[in-house]
């Protein structure tokens, strides 16, 4: 067994670029600059890479010696079946060593990202739009919890019928971008609404959008950038309504990004919540851009597709959730119970299997 050449060619090509930090960090002069935690956080990155690299020189150096020995006519017959042996069990250390080099070849450092922002948004559908939305964020913040993971609200916008026309909210914990990065899109709803006196069905929708959390050194906001406005808070009704002025809205003037916060009373806890919310939307404009700028040559489009595709619907009369880009039927009454598992590890394998395509 051969491994296929493109992952030769890469775990080689990560080893050698292995090797030359070693030789960089080794140097003083570097270990004393400022570039020394960037070049050491990339070397670890790089480490298994040489590993397998190296495993798989030694399986390639049996494998020629065993070969060597079996095509050999006047070599000893007890050589030639410990040959052949050792060439079985080469065989199995290499099919094992594909499957190690595929999953950490595909694995991207984004993936290993444990803050997130989730943004649901009242799409088509009035009233029943915002009340779908309100079943979304019910539904991410029960599927958290079952992963142990904390959330955090950042912003909610309520409506009258108890909906939501906007809630934004942050989600920290292990493997939380891996999994919920396949929510964005366009969620349609089917079913009759509480309003229907006739029994009829209707159509709505919400948009999700999932953000990796910025970490400050990632996303440079100069304050010149920034024109920070505050206002009174308000809410439906006229409830919650602040009277000093602790309502927070920034504007990134280079992107003409906005971003209100109001939930707290804090003026300074809106503005710091804001800023997260900023911050994460700048660096997700920037994946992005760097993502369409791949997409000629990555075709890869499950998990960073285009976000104004609709990606599920929710047939309530059915107990039906379909998801588009599975082409498969899962059950509506689990999805709700917040049991979004077996969807989610199904686009994983998929995303997984694209990847692979594409090395």
């Amino acid at each position: 067994m051969e491994l296929a050449p493109a992952i030769v060619a890469k775990l080689n090509e990560r080893a050698l670029r292995y090797r030359e930090l070693n030789e960089q960090i080794s140097r003083p002069e570097v270990a004393t600059s400022k570039a020394y935690p960037d070049l050491l956080r990339e070397h670890g990155q790089l480490e298994q890479a040489n590993s397998l690299s190296e495993r798989l020189n030694g399986l390639i150096e049996r494998s020629t010696e065993n070969t060597a020995v079996l095509d050999d006519s006047d070599e000893d017959a007890d050589l030639k079946e410990l040959a052949s042996e050792d060439q079985a069990q080469v065989e199995l250390e290499l099919k094992e060593l594909e499957e190690e080099a595929k999953g950490f070849l595909v694995t991207d450092k984004e993936d290993l990202r444990a803050k997130i922002i989730v943004e649901i948004r009242a799409g088509t559908g009035g009233d029943e739009a915002s009340l779908f939305s309100g079943d979304l964020y019910r539904i991410y913040r029960k599927f958290s919890d079952s992963m142990g993971w904390k959330t955090e609200d950042l912003e909610v916008s309520h409506t009258d019928v108890g909906g939501f026309k906007e809630v934004v909210f942050a989600i920290h914990g292990e493997g939380s971008w891996a999994l919920m990065q396949f929510e964005s899109g366009v969620h349609r709803v089917q079913r009759v609404p509480q309003t229907e006196t006739q029994g009829r069905i209707h159509t709505s929708a919400a948009t999700v959008a999932v953000l990796a959390e910025a970490e400050e050194a990632e996303i440079k906001i100069r304050d010149e950038d920034l024109r920070i406005d505050t206002m009174r808070a308000g809410g439906p009704g006229g409830q919650s309504v602040n009277k000093t002025s602790s309502a927070v809205r920034i504007t990134h003037l280079p992107t003409d990004t906005v971003v209100i916060c109001q939930d707290e009373k804090s003026q300074h806890k809106n503005k710091a919540k804001a800023m997260r919310i900023l911050q994460s939307r700048l660096l997700d404009a920037e994946r992005q851009r760097i993502h369409s700028e791949r997409a000629e040559t990555r075709k890869s489009q499950v998990g960073t597709g285009d976000r104004s595709a609709r990606i599920r619907t929710y047939n309530y009369p059915q107990n039906r959730l379909t998801d588009h880009r599975l082409g498969e039927n899962f059950s509506l009454e689990q999805v709700v119970a917040g049991k979004l598992g077996p969807i989610m590890e199904a686009l994983a394998a998929l995303e997984r299997e694209e990847r692979i395509r594409n090395l």
